[in-house]
């Protein structure tokens, strides 16, 4: 059995800003945890393990890694109000009220209703 000497086992030490930037690298441009992982020669527990260890020492947190994503959406500068149909007033009326006495009243159905019960008062009076 013949067996072969590679060289020391190597043994990596990461700090915490290395750590957070590839915790930080997975989902940017699409990468997955194992991609990230195989880019820098690591285990994907190994990034799992560092993201439990950057949130409880309060270095990373799932929020502060959102990511945003731009898209094409057309912007209104301004919003038009919407347009409430009006509706159409009847064309005003001609009407005629006889009233005590043999007197008659002429008016528009356009007359507003306060100062027709005014009007109606002072003919009434007179």
């Amino acid at each position: 059995m013949r067996g072969e000497i590679l060289g020391a086992e190597r043994r990596r030490f990461w700090h915490d800003d290395d750590k957070l930037e590839i915790v930080m690298s997975v989902c940017v441009d699409g990468a997955s945890v194992t991609q990230v992982a195989q880019r820098h020669e690591i285990r994907r527990q190994q990034i799992y393990a560092w993201r439990h260890d950057l949130k409880k020492k309060g270095l990373w947190s799932p929020e502060g890694g959102a990511l945003f994503y731009p898209m094409d959406i057309p912007v209104q500068v301004t919003v038009p109000a919407p347009q409430l149909p009006v509706p159409e007033a009847p064309p005003p009326t001609a009407i005629e009220l006889r009233l005590r006495g043999d007197r008659y009243l002429h008016f528009d159905s356009t007359l507003d209703p306060a100062a027709l019960t005014r009007l109606i008062r002072a003919v009434d009076a007179a």
